[in-house]
């Protein structure tokens, strides 16, 4: 792990040179990350890779211009950019999430605005960004089946982890289910998305309101942000949150059938980038089970 006093010396590089200490945060998978206590300032949230990510090193600029997305086009609430370069991203510090209902009622609210309010004719982005250190692809298309199967799903077969993990009949299994998909999904527009919306990158401002962090943008369908915050034990105090963004989107009953295939592209990127994959590989053998033999 980069100890904190390299933390330090990055942010002293991109020009903040007041900091006392940098304390320490779990939770990322990732990233290495602390707040940045300051003697002249606020604490700042600090996030690094001790490790360079794939591709071209721009990771934290293309998460930074997410956020702004996120904030600008869809009026959600994300942390201030200090800083965005190839070393680390310095952020306006947030807090916990409160433990109540109504917080999650508003953020139904916020999240159905972001997904019925900037629809788009394509699916993809105007670059890639990063899923975790990972490229994510984003080349333009006008299906949204095949920018999922190509860029969501059969993208991760090629990684050694995945390779080592799943057997040939997971493969053919999910490419048969990659042909299936207009079968097996609505045909959905595009909408602005985070794209990595499980519930740890939901956090709070001082006020109460929900604000996100960590995005892999793109144009796609809402429900791979739905999918990821469903799969990925949200809190009790959250059930009112589903009945509230499809009272508000007009989704209909059948959506929590269809979470395990959207969520496949989540769990493959886990599997991909972790020696623990928390229970990933054996998730994703269950889900394409039925499609393990021709119907």
């Amino acid at each position: 792990m980069l100890p904190t006093a390299s933390l330090a010396e990055r942010l002293s590089r991109a020009g903040i040179r007041d900091v006392v200490t940098v304390e320490p945060v779990s939770g990322g998978l990732a990233a290495l990350a602390g707040i940045a206590l300051r003697k002249d300032a606020p604490p700042v949230f600090v996030k690094t890779f001790a490790e360079a990510p794939d591709g071209d090193g721009d990771a934290f600029v293309a998460e930074a211009e997410g956020l702004t997305a996120l904030r600008e086009l869809g009026g959600l609430v994300t942390p201030e950019v200090l800083v965005a370069n190839r070393e680390l991203l310095v952020l306006s510090l947030l807090q916990p999430r409160p433990h109540h209902e109504a917080f999650w009622e508003r953020f139904a609210h916020a999240l159905a605005h972001l997904h019925t309010s900037t629809g788009h004719p394509r699916f993809g982005w105007h670059r890639d960004n990063w899923l975790g250190r990972r490229q994510q692809i984003n080349t333009w298309a006008d299906d949204g089946f095949a920018f999922f199967a190509e860029h969501r799903l059969l993208r991760w077969l090629s990684e050694p982890r995945v390779e080592a993990a799943l057997e040939p009949a997971d493969r053919a299994a999910l490419e048969r289910l990659c042909d299936r998909l207009p079968e097996l999904l609505p045909d959905r527009p595009a909408c602005l998305t985070h794209g990595d919306l499980w519930t740890q990158n939901v956090l709070a401002t001082a006020d109460g309101r929900a604000a996100l962090i960590d995005p892999a943008v793109s144009y796609m369908w809402a429900e791979v942000d739905l999918a990821h915050l469903w799969i990925t034990a949200p809190p009790p105090e959250s059930r009112r949150f589903f009945d509230v963004y499809a009272e508000l989107t007009g989704l209909d009953d059948d959506w929590p059938a269809r979470m395990p295939i959207i969520q496949l592209r989540q769990h493959l990127a886990v599997l991909a980038q972790f020696d623990d994959d928390w229970g990933a590989a054996e998730t994703i053998r269950a889900t394409l089970a039925p499609f393990r033999t021709e119907a």
